[in-house]
């Protein structure tokens, strides 16, 4: 919820999850085209800069402060790249890549199984890792940015 109790559409809705296109491309890298998880990358940043969009003019809407709205833009930018492209990204793809290794001890499955699987997990584990990853990203910009950018306002 935003600080007015508002929900927010960006982060409280099922709209977050398209953040997380790009888990969705890293899961696949085994099966895919490079074009494909590239693609994935390039929803999750759309989603990211429309968020952005979103709570600048709203900020320069309320306040109108240059200052204020490139805060507010740069906050937004910050969070959602690391909270949704760069952190799940990484997560997800080591979480394939350690898969299938630990899958080729299996020899009696065939490698597109195996591949499937590492899909699955990673698939599997996109829910599990959103609101981690949110409050973790949320406790290092109010450690960092925000407190460094709170005697600007």
């Amino acid at each position: 919820m935003t600080e007015s109790g508002e929900t927010d559409i960006w982060r409280d809705t099922w709209v977050r999850y398209l953040g997380y296109a790009n888990e969705v491309g890293e899961s696949f890298r085994a099966l895919v085209s490079y074009k494909i998880v590239r693609f994935s990358y390039v929803v999750a940043f759309a989603y990211t800069f429309a968020d952005t969009g979103d709570k600048s003019y709203k900020m320069l809407k309320t306040d109108g402060r240059p200052k204020k709205v490139l805060i507010e833009a740069g906050d937004v930018l910050i969070w959602q790249t690391l909270a949704s492209v760069i952190i799940p990204g990484f997560v997800i793809n080591r979480l394939c890549a350690y898969s299938s290794m630990g899958l080729k001890r299996f020899t009696k499955i065939s490698p597109m199984t195996r591949n499937w699987m590492a899909v699955g997990i990673g698939l599997s584990s996109i829910p599990f890792i959103v609101r981690p990853i949110d409050s973790g990203t949320t406790w290092f910009m109010d450690s960092t940015y925000r407190r460094w950018v709170k005697n600007e306002l």
